[in-house]
């Protein structure tokens, strides 16, 4: 009997990452107490924080993004 391995990744999420309930841009990946990964958006990572934090879940949150500023972005858009 084998035993897969996987690796999950600690890689910054990218705008690839898609959320595992609507498909929309991932911005919380969720590593799960009993193996696994989850990745949500900002919204249903919100929504599904308490119940996962109380599963033992380790979760990684980069929805801060979403409120950065390009540094190519004009000065009125500052």
């Amino acid at each position: 009997m084998t035993t897969a391995m996987t690796t999950l990744s600690n890689d910054p999420m990218t705008a690839s990452d898609r959320c595992d309930r609507c498909g929309a841009q991932a911005y919380v990946r969720v590593v799960l107490s009993a193996g696994g990964e989850l990745l949500f958006c900002a919204h249903h990572g919100r929504e599904h924080r308490q119940a996962l934090r109380a599963s033992g879940a380790d979760i990684h949150d980069e929805s801060q993004k979403l409120a950065a500023t390009s540094p190519t972005a004009a000065p009125d858009e500052r």
